[in-house]
């Protein structure tokens, strides 16, 4: 007998169902959260990660001695740009 009385109860609550209604439920809230905690987690090991990294840029190698030939030529008067390139040694290449 009371399998019948939930039976009536459960078509009730099925008769209130709306069809065009459609919800991500228990389910969808478990996998959104799960989601958001594993971000959670993996944001905090980058942190922690980024933390250790000791990184000090070196300096371009050719920008020390472009400042230093600049400021050799700018005492000397030379005519020569800074940012030449030496001659070519040997016999040149035909195109």
């Amino acid at each position: 007998m009371s399998a019948s009385l939930a039976m009536t109860h459960l078509v009730s609550l099925a008769d209130e169902m709306n069809d065009d209604k459609v919800t991500p439920g228990v389910l969808g809230f478990i996998v959104f959260a799960a989601l958001a905690l594993g971000v959670w987690v993996l944001m905090k090991s980058m942190n922690r990660h980024m933390g250790k990294v000791d990184f000090e840029e070196a300096p371009e190698p050719g920008s020390a001695e472009q400042a230093e030939s600049a400021g050799s030529a700018e005492q000397a008067g030379s005519a020569e740009p800074v940012g030449s390139a030496p001659a070519a040694k040997g016999p040149a290449k035909k195109a």
